[in-house]
């Protein structure tokens, strides 16, 4: 049977050893955190001290490399966000 091209591939995962691989890693990692199941499953194990932490960090990070245009088009999936900034 041949792998499904649309569901990330765990073994795909390195990082350490070159700066691509860690970014396709990444990419992975972040795809495979995002999935149905995983992502409920985690939630429900969480304190919500967890929660508050992984968002903070995550959101920090979203703030520090995505424009506000990126955050809400990318990452929220909101094409008619407006806004007064230019990215």
């Amino acid at each position: 049977m041949k792998p499904d091209p649309m569901k990330p591939d765990p073994s795909k995962i390195c990082f350490g050893l070159t700066e691509e691989i860690d970014r396709q890693s990444l990419s992975t990692f972040l795809k495979l955190g995002g999935q149905e199941e995983f992502s409920k499953l985690f939630a429900e194990r969480l304190t919500s001290e967890e929660i508050i932490q992984l968002v903070d960090h995550f959101m920090k990070l979203l703030r520090k490399h995505l424009s506000e245009g990126e955050y809400h088009r990318i990452f929220l999936g909101d094409s008619h966000h407006h806004h007064d900034h230019k990215e």
